[in-house]
């Protein structure tokens, strides 16, 4: 299954997103490199299982494969203008006569994306489930007590972004605060295991079973 570019709002606030599939509507959010073709790969498998995805373009255009450019691109990113572009996202995926229900949708992020999701998760009543792989973003810090469904993450052995202390802090502030959270570490796995196009970090079983999971957890 393959979808299409479309273009969300008018003028200098718009920006590109990409969409495929019909069903519950899936917010998908890229990471550090852009939305690159393996982005709308997950979209095309998220679609495939019955559900609409959507991937906004947070770089409005630019991506890269090399680590220093996408560490730029990542400290370059406005957090109130990505706040809206993700909420008007939202919106868009909701407007789309294919997604029902009408009213809620789920979000499912990687690497930077994957705290880009719990940010516009604790941000927007709208999202009603959230997935966050290995989330990190040095900028973004999201007031969790305002999370509207539950989290589900799943996380490296060997990251160092994401080490097992920020693991266990963010388990533990969620549990003060009493909000439905499921977290999962996957052994002998690296930061970013889930990405399939880049062997020197890919995991296949890891990647499978969390793929299982996020399905299960978003229906």
């Amino acid at each position: 299954m393959s979808g299409s570019n479309i273009t969300v709002g008018k003028g200098s606030d718009s920006f590109r997103a990409y969409i495929v599939g019909s069903g519950p509507g899936v917010i998908v959010v890229q990471e550090w490199w852009g939305l690159v073709p393996h982005i709308e790969d997950v979209c095309d498998r998220i679609a495939a299982e019955g559900f609409t995805a959507l991937a906004p373009d947070l770089y409005h255009g630019e991506s890269t494969k090399e680590p220093d450019e996408a560490a730029s691109l990542l400290q370059a990113l406005n957090i109130a203008e990505t706040e809206a572009i993700l909420r008007n996202a939202v919106w868009a995926l909701l407007d789309q006569p294919c997604v029902v229900p009408e009213d809620k949708v789920g979000i499912v992020g990687f690497c930077m994306g994957g705290q880009l999701a719990m940010f516009a998760a604790s941000h927007n009543p709208h999202i009603r489930a959230c997935v966050n792989f290995y989330g990190i973003h040095p900028k973004v810090q999201p007031s969790y007590r305002t999370l509207a469904g539950p989290v589900l993450g799943h996380f490296a052995e060997r990251d160092p972004y994401a080490d097992a202390d920020t693991v266990s802090a963010l388990h533990n502030e969620l549990l003060l605060l009493d909000k439905p959270h499921e977290f999962h570490t996957y052994p002998g796995t690296d930061h970013a295991f889930f990405n399939d196009t880049r062997p020197e970090v890919y995991h296949p079983e890891a990647a499978k079973l969390a793929w299982e999971r996020t399905l299960a957890f978003l229906r």
